[in-house]
């Protein structure tokens, strides 16, 4: 009894085995986000935006680090004919003021951080967006990122890459933006 009970389960299993199973075909693609990230032309602005941003206050720093030097070669000369007591105050002042020109040196970098990362951010959304409309209209299943951060991709065959797309899309979208806000500027010249 035990053997015809397992022999019948073991045939069941095989039969179940052996049954043509339907499969659905998934269409999958997949973005390099790094990628999408370098050549796309919304983010090239960004980055310009903020290297311009970063020269503009950097060179403001610059003046008053040049100033402060200017200063510290005149205590140099100066200390041994003003004496001890003008010295020490004159080095406190100095050493504060280097002090000061180091914080706004961080919170420099601080703000230009925090801005473009802001917008960055921004951009990431409305880049998702757009691939989530891009995916519905093409009919994929899956859209997969990879790329430096938090890649979800481990392998992908080259025919699955549909970055260079995405990025034609975006920059078209963007370009068609800036143009149709950029023509009331040109008329008010």
């Amino acid at each position: 009894m035990k053997k015809t009970v397992i022999l019948f389960a073991l045939a069941i299993v095989f039969i179940s085995c052996n049954k043509p199973t339907e499969t659905k075909k998934f269409k999958t693609a997949y973005i390099d986000t790094s990628k999408l990230m370098d050549e796309s032309t919304e983010a090239k602005d960004i980055g310009a935006k903020y290297k311009d941003k970063s020269k503009v206050m950097g060179n403001q720093l610059e003046a008053e680090v040049a100033r402060f030097k200017s200063e510290a070669a005149s205590f140099k000369q100066n200390a041994q004919t003003n004496g001890q007591a003008w010295a020490q105050q004159k080095g406190a002042e100095l050493s504060q003021r280097e002090q000061q020109l180091n914080y706004a040196q961080q919170a420099m970098l601080r703000q230009l951080q925090e801005e473009s990362g802001a917008e960055i951010d921004s951009l990431v959304v409305k880049y998702r967006k757009i691939i989530k409309e891009y995916g519905k209209e093409k009919g994929y299943d899956y859209i997969y990122g990879s790329g430096d951060s938090a890649p979800s991709i481990l392998y992908a065959k080259d025919n699955y890459d549909i970055t260079k797309e995405v990025i034609k899309m975006v920059n078209d979208k963007y370009n068609s933006k800036g143009k149709k806000e950029a023509a009331p500027k040109e008329v008010k010249k």
